[in-house]
């Protein structure tokens, strides 16, 4: 009884230190979807739902094999409800998007850091950074299921990559984060703005929110 009592607390441990905390998972969610709303031209509302997407997918992973268990497929099919067809149908193309995490070597991998700087940020926090907390995955079906499908917003027209990083990063299992072989590169901030909720106008009065620049 007493070795079977050891047994279970080694595992809660291991799970333990392979989940990833909820601010290191806000912060990966964060920058993963400011790169989303950058590349697939994202409204303001998508932008707000897709970071909590993307951060109930962070908070679900305890193990590798929950890379590409349920939980990605709940993100997957959450995605549907939330991105325009064409907006999916690039997300599904672009390999960092719709594969961000991997494990390896006891730690957690980012594909899209491969692509970004990792101080690059296009856009400013989505109001739900500060209040959302994950949770609407674990509901039965899918909470984005009511949403109205928002009006496609007109392809852009995109410039060249950024150059990217030599090297992803790496969260290892005490929750440092590391990048291998990182190149210098120009970081830019994203200016302190609020995003404008209103998703039919703005500046270019296209009534889209991202895009490429």
């Amino acid at each position: 009884m007493k070795k079977m009592m050891i047994l279970a607390v080694m595992m809660v441990m291991t799970i333990s230190a392979n989940a990833m905390s909820y601010n290191a998972a806000k912060n990966e969610a964060l920058f993963l979807s400011d790169k989303m709303a950058y590349e697939l031209n994202l409204t303001a509302a998508q932008y707000e739902a897709v970071y909590e997407i993307n951060l109930d997918y962070l908070m679900s992973l305890n193990g590798h094999g929950d890379v590409f268990g349920i939980w990605w497929d709940r993100r997957n099919a959450d995605l549907r409800f939330v991105l325009t067809p064409w907006q999916y149908d690039k997300y599904v193309a672009l390999n960092h998007f719709y594969r961000p995490v991997a494990w390896k070597a006891g730690g957690w991998t980012f594909a899209v850091y491969a692509h970004y700087g990792r101080d690059r940020f296009y856009n400013a926090h989505p109001k739900v950074f500060v209040t959302y907390k994950g949770g609407h995955n674990k509901v039965h079906g899918s909470h984005y299921a009511h949403m109205g499908k928002p009006a496609p917003a007109p392809v852009a027209k995109h410039n060249p990559a950024p150059m990217p990083d030599r090297g992803a990063r790496v969260m290892n299992d005490k929750g440092h984060m590391g990048n291998h072989n990182m190149g210098n590169h120009n970081a830019h901030k994203a200016p302190n703005r609020e995003i404008a909720m209103n998703t039919r106008t703005n500046r270019s009065g296209s009534g889209h929110f991202g895009g490429r620049r």
